[in-house]
């Protein structure tokens, strides 16, 4: 195996953590919590800041190799809500706000794949 086999799995793992990593600080923010509410997220001043600390363990997992699977679920568990509360396209009337809804629910439907794998074949 060469260098680069060896080190493609830790940079993919890094990269597809870093929006998780990135996005989370807004999850503990005024307005990240008030825009989830207005999208009907219940409890979202507690559902909210839970789902940062979702994102943040299970991107560092993925980044420093620890628990990969676990991580990888967790991140799952975060996506799927995330997904289906805050990306309803179907219910936007307007086109362009609508296309913007569902190149994110298509974005996060692909970072779900993406954990899948990670989750069932990851050593």
């Amino acid at each position: 195996m060469t260098t680069l086999q060896r080190m493609l799995p830790y940079v993919a793992r890094a990269l597809f953590a870093l929006i998780f990593l990135l996005a989370a600080p807004r999850h503990f923010s005024a307005e990240g919590i008030s825009h989830a509410a207005e999208l009907g997220v219940p409890f979202a001043k507690f559902f909210v800041p839970l789902s940062g600390v979702i994102a943040i363990a299970g991107g560092l997992s993925l980044i420093t190799g620890f628990q990969v699977r676990w991580g990888a679920w967790a991140l799952i568990l975060f996506l799927v809500p995330v997904t289906l509360g805050m990306h309803q396209f179907w219910t936007i009337a307007n086109p362009v706000q609508q296309r913007i809804q569902i190149s994110m629910f298509l974005k996060n439907l692909s970072m779900i794949g993406g954990a899948l794998f990670l989750a069932g074949y990851t050593r």
